[in-house]
């Protein structure tokens, strides 16, 4: 069993009515994939994504503001509201990126704090995304005792350094199709590194689709395609892979533990 650890059923032009919806579902069960969490990056998208998902008990929601969004508000008060739904297991995705907004940088860390805040107060893990601020990630994860819930840093492509920095955090580290690149060379090698006790697989779907998909809308059925890129990388089965990648996401959202019966 796969889980798609990362991905957002609710932006799928595929799936654009919930049959369709449930199709890409099944499709995802046929290779294997039997969970998902549905990440919100609009917190004004969040009730549409979880209206959209209600029917699926296999689908985990998160609630948050994404670092890219920022600047349509954070409301902390309905976002406190929002991360106490039955199904939203994690905060996020919340972050840095300066390579895309380095205009709205004070803003995006001024959400990011906050967040981290609401993460803590409410014991729910974070979703992390961040690009060319890794310093600055760390070190707003390190202040806001992030360590206490702990999270994942989502779709990595930064180096070891930073990889095993979040580790010693007590973070996770998910692989997305971008490591199939032709020219991800150095994630590779990263990703051969990191323990099997801290790995987890996504699609970030319906973004990235990994090799050999690309030019294609990503869908959840192609973490399969990840998982058995990363299990070949790191010479190991892909039962394997699977297995630990499963055990890994069970402890990290315990509140999707919990929903699955584990």
């Amino acid at each position: 069993m796969l889980i798609d650890s990362h991905c957002h059923l609710d932006r799928l032009k595929a799936a654009p009515d919930h049959q369709s919806l449930k199709q890409i579902i099944s499709d995802a069960k046929a290779r294997d994939v039997d969970y998902f969490l549905c990440v919100n990056v609009r917190q004004q998208g969040f009730i549409s994504m979880r209206d959209k998902m209600a029917e699926f008990d296999q689908v985990f929601l998160s609630a948050g503001v994404h670092p890219l969004d920022v600047q349509e508000g954070l409301d902390t008060t309905e976002l406190n509201v929002f991360v106490k739904e039955p199904k939203v297991v994690a905060i996020g995705e919340t972050g840095l990126d300066y390579f895309y907004a380095n205009e709205t940088k004070a803003l995006q860390q001024q959400c990011f704090e906050q967040q981290i805040e609401l993460a803590v107060q409410v014991n729910k893990p974070l979703i992390i995304h961040t690009r060319d601020a890794r310093e600055d990630t760390l070190n707003f994860l390190r202040n806001g005792h992030a360590d206490k819930v702990g999270g994942v840093l989502h779709c990595f492509t930064e180096n070891w350094e930073m990889a095993k920095a979040a580790i010693d955090l007590g973070f996770y580290i998910s692989v997305s199709g971008i490591a199939t690149f032709k020219n991800a060379g150095d994630l590779r090698t990263v990703m051969r590194k990191v323990p099997k006790d801290r790995l987890l697989v996504e699609t970030d779907s319906p973004y990235l689709a990994p090799v050999p998909h690309r030019g294609k809308e990503n869908q959840p059925a192609f973490v399969r395609d990840v998982a058995e890129f990363i299990a070949e990388l790191r010479g190991e089965s892909y039962e394997e892979l699977a297995q630990y990648t499963t055990d890994n996401f069970f402890n990290l959202f315990t509140d999707a533990a919990k929903l699955a019966g584990r």
